[in-house]
């Protein structure tokens, strides 16, 4: 955890820098824009003043001459707050300044002029001054705007930063204890406000929980493969000593090793029927697909358990229906129907039946295999597809606790689904559907 801790926030800084550089870019964009706006209205108003003065000036001079005109200036300049510049130059190019105010930097002067019919030329000009005074100011105010803009970014960029990755800072030290302590039953706390970090750290906990989930279940498989593989095991061991205890006989060698290679078989199905699953519960188990019809696979199965049914005294009966064609493994799917129909068999007493139906539901290929066996105790029917699991009921019969499972595989390997309907002493009904 201290090591955790320890390491710079590189992400967080790197994330503050960038929420800051965004933030200063597009404030300074603003301030250059407003002084833009700025500047461009002052000198808009300038020349609006300017070209209002030669107007004015233009018609005073063509109602009364020089002396109108002059009269305009100096009344003018006795009321109005800003001093203007106004010269006049007449026929003769004679230039009469009427007025020029006393401090004036003449490079500073924004002049227009216009020339009357009589060509005389009216000049009046207005100094840039006070408006660059004013922006200089506003300039100056900008600066300290945007030095605020650049630490307040900073400061909120790392304090926003910071609020946000402290949910990924608990994930990540949650995942540092189940590294270190290898326990999965912790849990990262969501923080409830329905957003990307609450739905992440949901998704984290719902790992979580199937990790869990499949390690207990893995433990449990192991736990009977264990339990299973110890029997024959030990029935090998046995019969091997056995032999070699007693009096040298080549039938009894034969009989004992016959005994040997029957129970060898039996582990090497049970561990391959075991890898089947595992493949095919995690998505790597190789399907051959090919249009495949119901009614050939359920007759291939049938045709394989008859005898066994007879012999018990079960009925097994195929109900005629419609052909059904899915797209599927034909080996996989023959497995599946092999698998529930000796699982009805075996469970149904003698007098009993087993019907097998095909059928279509709207867009579903169903494969229907009904019994009037024993049932299923509620309390175990949502057990009867782990691995290795036999009911008290099954105990009585041979057989290894993987056939439902591998049904499920499969079915859910080729995108379809499995349930089972039963009641104790009624029988039970299995339900696989498949996409057509």
């Amino acid at each position: 955890m201290a090591e955790t801790d320890s390491r710079p926030p590189f992400f967080g800084l790197r994330l503050a820098l960038w929420y800051a550089t965004l933030f200063v870019i597009g404030s300074i964009a603003i301030v250059f824009l407003t002084y833009y706006v700025l500047r461009v209205s002052l000198e808009q108003r300038d020349q609006q003043i300017i070209q209002a003065k030669i107007g004015e000036y233009a018609n005073a001079y063509q109602r009364g001459g020089f002396d109108a005109l002059a009269d305009t200036v100096r009344a003018e300049q006795r009321t109005a707050p800003e001093r203007l510049f106004v010269r006049v130059v007449d026929r003769g190019a004679e230039a009469i300044v009427l007025s020029q105010p006393q401090g004036w930097n003449p490079e500073a002067l924004e002049m227009a002029s216009v020339r009357l019919r009589d060509g005389t030329l009216v000049q009046v000009g207005k100094s840039t001054e006070a408006r660059e005074d004013l922006l200089a100011r506003f300039r100056a105010a900008l600066g300290i705007v945007t030095l605020l803009v650049v630490v307040i970014a900073l400061g909120g960029g790392l304090l926003a930063t910071q609020s946000a990755i402290a949910p990924i800072r608990t994930l990540i030290e949650a995942v540092t204890r189940i590294i270190q302590t290898g326990r999965t039953d912790a849990r990262v706390p969501v923080g409830g406000t329905n957003d990307a970090i609450d739905e992440l750290t949901s998704l984290f906990n719902a790992m979580l929980d199937k990790i869990e989930g499949l390690v207990d279940a893995m433990r449990g498989a192991l736990d009977n493969v264990s339990h299973d593989l110890r029997t024959p095991l030990t029935r090998l061991r046995g019969t091997a000593e056995m032999a070699l205890a007693a009096e040298p006989d080549i039938d009894r060698y034969r009989e004992a090793l016959a005994d040997c290679l029957e129970e060898s078989d039996r582990v090497l199905v049970m561990l391959n029927t075991l890898m089947d699953i595992s493949e095919a519960e995690s998505g790597t188990l190789q399907l051959t697909r090919e249009p495949v019809s119901l009614h050939e696979v359920v007759d291939r199965a049938v045709d394989l358990y008859r005898d066994v049914a007879e012999t018990k005294g079960v009925r097994l009966t195929v109900a005629p229906g419609d052909a059904v064609v899915v797209s599927g493994d034909r080996t996989r799917l023959e497995q599946v129907a092999a698998n529930l129909i000796d699982n009805a068999v075996k469970y149904t007493a003698a007098g009993g039946r087993v019907d097998v139906e095909v059928a279509r539901d709207g867009g579903r290929a169903l494969l229907r295999v009904r019994d009037t066996g024993a049932g299923i105790p509620a309390d175990e029917l949502p057990r009867i597809w782990d691995r290795l699991f036999r009911g008290d009921t099954s105990r009585t019969e041979r057989g290894l606790g993987l056939g439902l499972s591998l049904v499920k595989a499969i079915v859910e390997a080729h995108g379809g689904s499995v349930a089972v309907e039963s009641e104790p002493g009624r029988g039970s009904t299995f339900t696989v559907a498949l996409s057509p």
